[in-house]
């Protein structure tokens, strides 16, 4: 995380006026053109993952996709005295280091370059002495002394035994709901920024990802070499806050994701390079198919105060760290980025690229709420809300570089706490866009309908936000036949779970409960389809309604249920007689599997035989798609369904008798 009441020193004055000019250069590009590669062939340059998110969430592959011009980059390349150090596809230009002048005017002038400016300086015979610690505060921990950091097994009512004060932290968000439901960070990537990852691989807070292969790759994009162990220690105090596994002493947000760390920070030297260093991060992330980036860096004031951005440019639209991480939420990865430590400084505000639009920038608090006086303040210059949203970054368990669990503070650590959460929380809904999980964080905040300037929209609820989004994701239908209603819905749930049938008929003040129905079996989270049947005698006529409530949480001490859905039907001539007013005989139309991805299977069930039914598709603007012929005997008979040329999304299936409905049932078609 950028420095905190440090005073930036320039080169100049360290090293004297010859060593002080810059060595690195920002090279921008004027096009793409003569590129070999192409939108239709994808996979030269994105992973099939990466592919595959675009699919998901209709995100056409663009110009930005493309890697910049392998022919302009080889004729930088064969300059004298140049060496290519990164190259951003993304905003389009290269990193280079020379201390030639005249390859500098040779670069200039070719004729796809558009501008070549000074980007950092630094000696390239020698080591830049350490001129200060950008990463003080975040280095400076404290024993947890209530902690055993062996392990222990102790049973308790959670799937992960937290210890005391790892429970505080993620119970401050209901956190531990998700990993108790199975949503671990399991099969999801999360992309690391920073500094360095200093000696994880022989740490107690990573030996389980380690055995388990979760951390898939890593690169230094300071250094140029896959070597992320031997720098500092602010990344991987990061990565323990969501990977960590260390039963009853502290366990991470992500516990089971899998992550590729990547070094974009040159903490000895603070120059707008390590801006295109993550902008070339979060490339890579993307191009890996990363679903979520979490960066616990930000950029303000730099070594040379000629590169200094002011407040007016945190905009979310100006600098060149900020571009970037909007292009990756448009790739439609999540960007977490701490809002930085400003807060008890001169500058006091947000840092970049905590400003974007689409970043949701994390603000500090402790474990019990109170925010961290440290912690930037909002709002964006432009007047968005800023930070986002807040998690535990003041006394924040992190894993120490001496094998033990301490405690620090900053936005850094508030940062992947939430990142780890919110990997789970997707996890739980695939089907969503990363926009739609980043809105549910929002409104499960604890003061989301008041924001305010230091920790905007509040500390997240992921139980409440899991209630946002299975109420997005359900759906329901409800098809009379005779007097007899069913209710057929299709939700997400554990076996803990249960659901409540709610009823409200013509002339009722109120819902009323008329039926539970149990969750299927299963202790991970699934999909899954429900019936409910209930009878209308003696219900007066008109709009008979129903809905669904969705018990999440069924403990006692700790309830909690959403209404997921609502469904109606209008019901006429259902008044008993002395005969009896329900037809005994069963009428039933189910359509199975459901959701189904390219056939599924009908089943129509009728007292009588049926020379003439039709079998018509209709979408949900009233349109037919698809019409059978079809004719069957009394009783029970199954019809196979071709569903492969159908879009995705919800159907209604209508069976008919000539003119006279036999019933009808929901398809959701995936």
């Amino acid at each position: 995380m950028k420095k905190t009441g440090i005073i930036a020193v320039l080169l100049l004055a360290a090293f004297g006026s010859a060593e002080a000019q810059f060595t690195r250069y920002l090279v921008k590009l004027k096009n793409k053109g003569g590129s070999p590669y192409t939108f239709n062939n994808p996979i030269a340059y994105l992973s099939q993952r990466s592919i595959d998110r675009r699919g998901l969430y209709n995100i056409p592959i663009d110009s930005t996709d493309l890697p910049c011009t392998p022919a302009y980059i080889n004729q930088i390349q064969t300059v004298p005295n140049v060496t290519i150090l990164n190259v951003s596809k993304w905003l389009n230009q290269v990193s280079i280091l020379t201390t030639d002048p005249n390859a500098i005017n040779t670069i200039t002038a070719l004729p796809f370059v558009q501008s070549v400016s000074g980007l950092a300086a630094r000696p390239v015979n020698s080591g830049t002495p350490f001129i200060r610690n950008k990463f003080e505060m975040e280095q400076q921990t404290y024993p947890v002394p209530q902690y055993n950091t062996g392990r222990i097994t102790k049973t308790t009512a959670d799937y992960y035994n937290y210890g005391t004060s790892s429970f505080n932290e993620i119970h401050l968000h209901n956190g531990e709901f998700l990993h108790n439901i199975g949503l671990r960070g399991q099969g999801m990537l999360i992309g690391m920024l920073d500094g360095g990852y200093f000696n994880y691989t022989g740490l107690h807070a990573f030996d389980s990802a380690m055995a388990n292969g979760q951390i898939l790759s890593t690169w230094d994009f300071v250094a140029g070499n896959a070597t992320v162990t031997d720098d500092i220690t602010h990344g991987m105090q990061c990565l323990s806050t969501i990977v960590a596994n260390i039963p009853g002493s502290f366990i991470g947000k992500a516990p089971k994701a899998s992550f590729h760390l990547f070094r974009t920070e040159d903490a000895a030297t603070e120059y707008p390079i390590e801006e295109h260093n993550w902008s070339c991060g979060a490339e890579r992330s993307d191009s890996l198919g990363c679903n979520v980036i979490s960066s616990s860096l930000g950029y303000n004031t730099f070594d040379n105060s000629s590169f200094d951005h002011t407040y007016a440019q945190m905009d979310g639209n100006t600098t060149m760290v900020t571009i970037a991480a909007d292009l990756a939420s448009k790739k439609g990865m999540i960007v977490f980025n701490a809002n930085g430590n400003e807060g008890t400084n001169p500058w006091k505000f947000l840092i970049a690229p905590a400003d974007g639009d689409s970043v949701v920038a994390v603000g500090a608090v402790t474990a019990a709420g109170v925010v961290g006086s440290f912690s930037s303040y909002g709002p964006s210059s432009n007047g968005r809300i800023k930070p986002d949203i807040s998690s535990v970054g003041v006394n924040a368990l992190l894993q120490g570089a001496g094998n033990t669990v301490v405690a620090g503070n900053g936005t850094s650590f508030a940062c992947p706490n939430m990142a780890g959460l919110g990997t789970c929380l997707w996890q739980g809904f695939p089907e969503f866009n990363n926009m739609t999980i980043i809105r549910a964080m929002r409104q499960a905040g604890s003061i989301f309908a008041t924001p305010n300037d230091r920790i905007g929209y509040g500390i997240p609820d992921m139980r409440k936000a899991f209630g946002i989004l299975v109420t997005q994701y359900d759906t329901s239908h409800a098809t009379l036949t005779t007097c007899n209603v069913n209710v057929n819905w299709i939700s997400k749930d554990v076996a803990s779970m249960r659901y409540e049938v709610e009823r409200k008929a013509p002339g009722d003040a109120a819902y009323t409960k008329v039926g539970d129905v149990p969750a299927l079996t299963g202790s991970v989270l699934s999909n899954r389809t429900y019936n409910f049947s209930n009878d209308l005698v003696n219900v007066a006529n008109g709009t008979v309604s129903y809905r669904i409530r969705q018990v999440l949480d069924t403990a006692t001490a700790n309830f909690y249920a959403v209404y997921v859905d609502t469904t109606s039907v209008v019901a006429s001539g259902c008044t008993a007689t002395g005969t009896g007013g329900v037809d005994p005989v069963k009428v039933l139309v189910t359509i199975h599997p459901n959701p189904v991805r390219e056939s599924a299977v009908l089943t129509v069930e009728t007292p009588d035989a049926v020379a003439g039914m039709t079998i018509v598709v209709f979408d949900m603007k009233g349109g037919s798609v698809m019409k059978i012929q079809r004719s069957k005997a009394s009783g029970k008979a199954n019809y196979d369904l071709s569903l492969r040329n159908l879009q995705a999304g919800k159907y209604i299936i209508q069976v008919m008798n000539g003119n006279k409905p036999i019933g009808s049932a929901e398809l959701l078609k995936l």
